[in-house]
């Protein structure tokens, strides 16, 4: 899987073809076929990430399986790359609501914990936020594979912030992320 993705010339396909390439690849995987979106490294996820579009991006959001898969995908890696170390003395709850969802209030929502040198996130929403983090999909998806710059989602609006601002400028900052390369 990763060398299929690492040869696919990305800058070529349409947001609409990027999406159909992944909804196959996710439907095989889905069919038992042994190809997995999950099977990508970290590496290769970041760097997929760092040659597609912005429009290509917003094709992933605005699928709903795909949308749901790269979230999944996303926050389940948060606790591979997390860096105890970093995050000593840390104890706080973040929220995230992502625009244009299918959930309550037209959210898609997840939380992350990290508390006792351990973080976890889900979709369970039963803590209560220290912060709460709003933005699209596809930004989070640039921001959580190190492809954005993060200070200048925040001045520009792109990142909202509610409750403690603190936990959500230093958040990415407990983790491990591999560096995008450049072509």
């Amino acid at each position: 899987m990763n060398a299929f993705a690492e040869k696919l010339v990305i800058g070529r396909l349409t947001p609409e073809q990027f999406a159909q390439v992944l909804e196959t690849l996710h439907m095989l995987g889905e069919a038992g076929a042994g190809i997995e979106l999950s099977s990508l490294s970290t590496d290769v996820l970041v760097d997929v990430v760092r040659r597609a579009s912005r429009d290509q991006l917003k094709a992933i959001a605005g699928h709903p399986e795909l949308r749901a898969v790269f979230l999944d995908e996303i926050f389940r890696r948060m606790s591979e790359h997390f860096s105890p170390s970093r995050a000593r003395h840390v104890d706080f709850v973040v929220s995230w609501r992502f625009l244009d969802g299918s959930g309550e209030d037209g959210y898609d929502r997840f939380q992350t914990v990290i508390e006792d040198g351990v973080c976890v996130s889900s979709m369970d929403l039963s803590r209560t936020p220290d912060t709460t983090i709003t933005l699209s999909v596809e930004d989070f998806i640039r921001m959580a594979t190190g492809n954005a710059a993060v200070a200048a989602m925040f001045v520009t609006g792109r990142v909202k912030v509610k409750g403690e601002y603190a936990p959500a400028v230093r958040f990415s900052s407990y983790f491990d992320l591999p560096k995008p390369s450049g072509d």
